[in-house]
């Protein structure tokens, strides 16, 4: 019997187009043999429809060519759910990033629905997404990272100035101001300065009520992607070398302006180090099915965890894909383990007494 699979695509949020790419790429490795494929087309005004299976550019998917299209959610879901009730193997894969997809909330509605899901629980992926309360648990957990200070936005308006000197007497120049709450490197600066500071302040508010500014280093950026449920494994290491400042939106999506090297020329102990630290921020923030780890490798030697990825770029050239690739897992492969992981899970969650 075929494993009936929706696709969550789309979404409201900023990455809206990232999400796209990773659903065309996803849908065209899947074996028509083993999944029943059911898209469904999440637009940028919130609505759930019956979406296109994305065989062409995703440039050509126009919003109003599906806005007045079958509502296919809740409906739809709650219908797989008594199809799961009855044996039948259903699985939402959300291939969605970033706010309302990334961060729990979808998580959440397919939690109360009991529906096995691709990914993080609700708990890992709000604190996944929200890097303060990430780098936080981090802190908590013992890993080494950047110092870093934070700011909601009604905070910064009624003292800018505190905030600015805030920054510069626990951080110094240079530092990355970024939205708490995104990913893909959007609204993120690079400040050198007081001016270009009170901008960065500026442009990071306007995608997020709270914004988290990070020490600058001097380091190389190396990535390892972790899957698994309770029994993490881990994948090569990967480094990523921007022709530019700091790997932004641009360099990552649109111009190819940087370099992944797979495997990573760093030596086995710091391999090993950064593998173990990367299965200890997966507990420490009970991660379930994928995450990608990024560190920064400083010129003597020192790791530091930056961040994880709770849904990475999932295209076949984006890193996630391409660590595992390297590991011995493909594409297609990979989509099928993180599929089999979200059954696991959804089982023994059903073990779970709800009655006293």
């Amino acid at each position: 019997m075929k494993t009936k699979l929706n696709l969550l695509y789309g979404g409201k949020s900023a990455e809206h187009k990232v999400s796209l790419q990773t659903a065309k790429a996803v849908i065209g490795a899947l074996d028509p043999d083993k999944y029943d494929i059911q898209p469904i087309f999440i637009t940028t005004e919130g609505r759930w429809v019956k979406g296109p299976l994305l065989s062409g550019p995703v440039e050509t998917v126009k919003e109003l060519e599906y806005s007045n299209g079958e509502n296919i959610a809740p409906t739809a879901l709650a219908d797989a759910t008594l199809q799961v009730e009855k044996g039948s193997t259903e699985v939402v894969f959300p291939l969605l990033h970033g706010p309302n997809g990334e961060d729990g909330t979808v998580q959440g509605m397919l939690e109360l629905l009991n529906l096995p899901y691709v990914g993080n629980g609700v708990l890992a992926s709000a604190a996944g997404m929200d890097k303060v309360i990430m780098k936080n648990l981090f802190a908590q957990a013992g890993l080494a990272q950047v110092d870093y200070v934070w700011f909601v936005r009604q905070s910064w308006k009624d003292d800018s100035e505190a905030a600015y000197k805030e920054v510069e007497e626990k951080l110094g120049y240079p530092c990355f101001v970024k939205p708490a709450n995104l990913g893909s490197s959007v609204g993120i600066s690079k400040c050198t300065n007081r001016e270009e500071l009170s901008k960065a302040f500026e442009e990071a508010f306007q995608f997020d009520r709270k914004i988290i500014i990070e020490e600058g280093v001097v380091a190389r950026e190396i990535e390892i992607g972790v899957m698994g449920n309770d029994k993490p494994e881990c994948s090569v290491a990967g480094e990523i070398v921007p022709k530019k400042d700091f790997y932004d939106y641009k360099a990552k999506y649109e111009d190819g302006d940087t370099a992944m090297i797979i495997p990573a020329e760093i030596s086995d102990e710091v391999y090993a180090e950064m593998k173990d630290m990367a299965v200890k921020s997966y507990k420490a923030l009970d991660n379930s099915g994928l995450v990608r780890a990024d560190f920064f490798l400083t010129k003597d030697g020192k790791v530091l965890i930056n961040e994880v990825n709770t849904m990475p770029g999932f295209t076949p050239f984006s890193m996630f894909p391409l660590l595992w690739k390297h590991t011995g897992v493909d594409y297609p492969a990979l989509i099928e383990r993180l599929v089999q992981l979200a059954i696991e899970r959804h089982e023994e969650k059903q073990n779970i007494k709800h009655t006293f």
